[in-house]
């Protein structure tokens, strides 16, 4: 049982982090502007993508024995203050919401390298195939911002 209750602990884990990545995207749609309906349509659809996500293994928590979470990381919390402050300080632009949304998004890929690098987690093969996935997933996510913030950065 000690062994489930190690990986609910880690799949909590990754509930938050998608957890976070909703409300990071949520908060990226409210900083942009008008013209910036490319970004709102994908910040959508990766809010989707979280929410999916969190419903997956929220799902795996419940089918082990354990509670899943429903709320946020302290660093998502941290990550969201920053990005507050940030948004103050240099405007609502899209430069600053692409870096701050590349920002969530290496946390996200981090919190997945954690799960699946952790050696006292031992995964049914279905859910380690679950957990790939998904942080296969989330880099496209990655990569896409990164990709809209460098092309904006050379536009500019």
């Amino acid at each position: 049982m000690e062994r489930n209750e190690k990986v609910v602990d880690i799949l909590n884990d990754l509930i938050r982090i998608n957890h976070d990545r909703i409300v990071g995207y949520e908060k990226g749609i409210e900083e942009l502007k008008d013209g910036d309906a490319d970004l709102k349509t994908l910040f959508n659809r990766y809010i989707q993508e979280s929410k999916q996500y969190a419903g997956e293994l929220t799902h795996e928590v419940n089918r082990l024995g354990g509670t899943p979470s429903d709320g946020t990381t302290n660093s998502g919390k941290i990550y969201r203050v920053w990005m507050d402050l940030k948004a103050v300080v240099a405007g609502h632009d899209r430069k600053t919401v692409l870096e701050n949304c590349e920002f969530g998004e290496d946390a996200a890929q981090k919190a997945y390298d954690l799960a699946l690098n952790n050696e006292d987690a031992h995964y049914e093969a279905p859910l380690r195939d679950i957990i790939v996935r998904q942080k296969a997933q989330l880099k496209v996510g990655h990569d896409e911002v990164k990709r809209l913030r460098d092309m904006y950065k050379a536009s500019h």
